[in-house]
């Protein structure tokens, strides 16, 4: 038998644990709602169909003084937002999760800096959310042409990452940018994954992810179509991977321009693998200026590709002189090694399929090409593998027939 005195102990004790559970149920249903890693504009007055650039501000602000991790949301909608900067250092990780769409100003009178927005120094970044960067380009395509370099340099990039460290941008859409959608320098360890860029075939300048002094950068499961390179690696880049990147239309994935410019970087460690290009220019390409200054790409790997329908699919161009801006009789001074083509499969719409056209003062060293099957239907005659002051090492099945040194 029990007493009464266990009974009553019991339910006391009950009651107790109760209470306490009752209250810690409280407790984390409070901070579930209050949420306070998050920034969210509307807290700050951003509304839908206006202005969002001092809400924005505001809400970058107050996640990059909080410890820990924190959040900026700008939610789905449609809002417009003028040339901001997120600088850090913050005081913990941060994520950016825009959700609508945002809309640049039209003009270029409304850009001083020469971007739209701009991530600078933050270390431990995230840009995700699904959401889309309208950068308005059709307000100023066409209105000059291209040939005149300097109005296109002028126009604002769309978003630019400038020093950023252990970041990762997913999810996002970069619509219709006045200049290059996307421009990394002084970058490391930044992976871009299943992000969407558009633009028409004939919008200027318009390079989708422009890599420059920047080392450890992933480029994975991507959709470029675009008006120039879809992808382009410049100077100082290190140890970079694209893989699994749809391109097309656009000018392909390149490796420079590289020597147009004094105290260039070496370039040492690309890999562009499993890639598609479709309707472009260009398929993979090195391209340097002729009568440039010295400098080096090496280490350089292309693999399993499939050409549709491209001009010219494999290209080495040390001839590279768009506008007529340089003395094309005066040979590159870019040394270019250890490179590697292989497996390479498609279609092309110039007999060009296969052009290494390198320097006279400073040959090709260590190129392998395997496995190439590129056709062309045209009617002025199969398509050809031309090879200048290079002596590519050769393996596997090829088509069209390899070149003899010239």
């Amino acid at each position: 038998m029990f007493s009464n005195q266990y009974y009553n102990n019991n339910i006391m004790g009950l009651k107790i644990n109760m209470g306490s559970t009752i209250a810690l149920l409280l407790l984390l249903a409070y901070a579930a709602n209050a949420q306070p890693g998050v920034f969210d504009i509307r807290k700050y007055g951003g509304k839908s169909n206006g202005d969002i650039t001092q809400a924005v501000i505001k809400a970058w602000q107050g996640a990059c003084q909080t410890a820990g991790r924190s959040k900026v949301v700008i939610p789905k909608g449609i809002y417009r937002m003028g040339a901001v900067t997120f600088s850090g250092p913050c005081k913990g990780r941060i994520e950016f999760q825009i959700q609508g769409t945002v809309q640049a100003p039209g003009g270029r009178g409304y850009f001083k800096s020469g971007s739209w927005v701009t991530f600078l120094r933050i270390d431990g970044f995230t840009l995700s959310g699904g959401g889309t960067f309208d950068g308005k380009g059709k307000s100023v395509w066409g209105t000059k042409s291209c040939s005149g370099i300097k109005y296109c340099g002028d126009l604002p990039i769309s978003l630019r990452f400038d020093f950023i460290s252990n970041g990762l941008i997913q999810g996002i859409t970069s619509l219709d940018s006045k200049q290059f959608h996307i421009n990394l320098l002084g970058c490391k360890n930044v992976t871009f994954q299943r992000v969407n860029i558009i633009a028409p075939g004939n919008s200027p300048n318009t390079d989708g992810i422009h890599l420059g002094r920047s080392s450890g950068i992933r480029i994975l499961d991507t959709k470029i179509a675009t008006g120039d390179d879809c992808v382009s690696i410049g100077d100082g880049s290190r140890d970079i991977l694209v893989q699994r990147v749809t391109c097309g239309p656009g000018h392909g994935i390149s490796i420079g321009s590289l020597g147009k410019y004094t105290n260039e970087e070496p370039v040492v460690g690309v890999k562009v693998l499993d890639c598609t290009m479709t309707n472009t220019q260009n398929g993979v390409r090195i391209k340097t200026w002729p009568n440039s200054f010295a400098g080096t790409a090496s280490d350089l790997h292309f693999e399993n590709l499939v050409m549709n329908n491209v001009d010219y699919p494999v290209l080495i161009d040390q001839s590279y002189c768009p506008w007529r801006q340089c003395k094309a009789q005066i040979p590159s001074k870019i040394k270019i090694s250890d490179v590697s083509f292989k497996n390479i499969k498609g279609t092309a719409n110039t007999k060009g399929a296969v052009k290494l056209i390198c320097s006279k003062a400073v040959p090709c060293k260590n190129v392998k090409v395997t496995d190439i099957d590129i056709r062309y239907q045209g009617k002025d005659g199969p398509a050809t593998f031309q090879c200048t002051n290079v002596n590519p090492t050769l393996a596997g099945k090829h088509n069209p027939l390899p070149c003899t040194v010239k």
